[in-house]
């Protein structure tokens, strides 16, 4: 039997340092992004697959939701098999950014 391969393309990173302000915050400014910063934020490193996420978008656009993370340098994703896994960048993106990861992982007062 022959063994089963995949034929994605591996991920492309920008690392933070490359990043304008105003890409982080583009990056930063969808509630869908938000949430998957913050899930990923309370979750040991690599140990979040794409699929785990309990997010109100179908798969494509979970996807463009990652590619965007990729870009603007706050998450960093990895092939385990057939899963891709996930990590925050969080030291990487608060040296270039002090401060903005912590403001949004904050909790918002509820009224």
């Amino acid at each position: 039997m022959a063994e089963r391969t995949s034929h994605r393309a591996a991920p492309e990173h920008t690392h933070p340092d490359e990043v304008p302000v105003l890409t982080a915050l583009a990056a930063l400014a969808d509630p869908v992004r938000i949430r998957l910063v913050r899930e990923l934020a309370g979750s040991p490193e690599w140990s979040r697959s794409c699929g785990s996420f309990d997010v109100p978008v179908g798969k494509a656009a979970l996807s463009h939701h990652f590619a965007v993370l990729r870009g603007a340098g706050l998450v960093e994703q990895r092939d385990e098999g057939p899963k891709r896994v996930n990590r925050l960048r969080r030291t990487e993106f608060e040296a270039r950014f002090p401060g903005l990861l912590t403001l949004v992982l904050r909790e918002e007062p509820t009224l």
